[in-house]
């Protein structure tokens, strides 16, 4: 079996491919992460996901399809702007997610700025959901899902040369196309959303600390709060 079906792709705890998914005993832990571009959100998210052996999920696959623009006008959007991911979707699957239920997740093509309509990821919730991106503790609707809502704390001189460093050996843009978009749009949308839905966490971690020490904070705050109803899970 690929792990596709009818256009779809499988995700879950398993891993993707998997068919099978092990009856949860109880609803799923769902954790939200947020933080400025270049923060270390995302290193942390995916980091607790494989300790946790949970789902790493994060909010990208839901930008808004650009298929009715020309080229040239989607890359004219500003993809910093909370009004660029189809909310309403997302809180949707979350909460499905949160009941235990499995979703049909959209796939989107960053290359040309569109949703792949034709295929999903069938998403089965797994003992913890781990939801991350900039956004996650900004829309209202996402913030009564979680059990635990984690901001990641990160200087902007650390997060613009994280993301200098990211744009330029990973992607090939040159360092003025990447400090152009970072002043135009990435820095003001974090001043503007990102950073004040810092107050809705529960926790705040150092994003310039040990990946390790970060992990262990969240960890510990999860054990404080009961969030581990197995004992022998960790």
């Amino acid at each position: 079996m690929d792990g596709r079906s009818r256009g779809r792709r499988i995700v879950s705890e398993s891993g993707p491919g998997s068919e099978q998914a092990p009856q949860l005993p109880f609803p799923p832990v769902v954790i939200g992460i947020a933080g400025a571009s270049g923060s270390g959100k995302t290193t942390l998210a995916a980091e607790l996901a494989r300790d946790l052996e949970g789902i790493y999920f994060p909010i990208d696959n839901y930008y808004c399809d650009l298929s009715h623009l020309v080229f040239s006008e989607r890359i004219k959007q500003n993809f910093d702007d909370p009004a660029s991911i189809e909310s309403s979707l997302l809180a949707e699957h979350v909460a499905a997610l949160a009941r235990g239920e499995a979703i049909e997740r959209p796939m989107y093509d960053f290359s040309s700025h569109t949703r792949v309509l034709s295929n999903t990821e069938t998403v089965r919730a797994g003992r913890f959901v781990l939801v991350e991106g900039l956004f996650s503790l900004y829309y209202r609707d996402l913030l009564p899902l979680y059990h635990l809502r984690i901001y990641v704390d990160t200087p902007d001189d650390i997060c613009f040369e994280r993301r200098l460093r990211r744009d330029t050996v990973e992607r090939g843009r040159s360092p003025e196309s990447v400090q152009q978009q970072y002043e135009t749009t990435v820095r003001p949308s974090s001043i503007s959303f990102v950073r004040p839905s810092g107050v809705h966490a529960d926790l705040v971690v150092d994003g310039t600390a040990a990946l390790d020490w970060k992990v262990e904070q969240v960890i510990a705050e999860m054990r404080r709060r009961g969030l581990f109803r197995l004992p022998a899970q960790l």
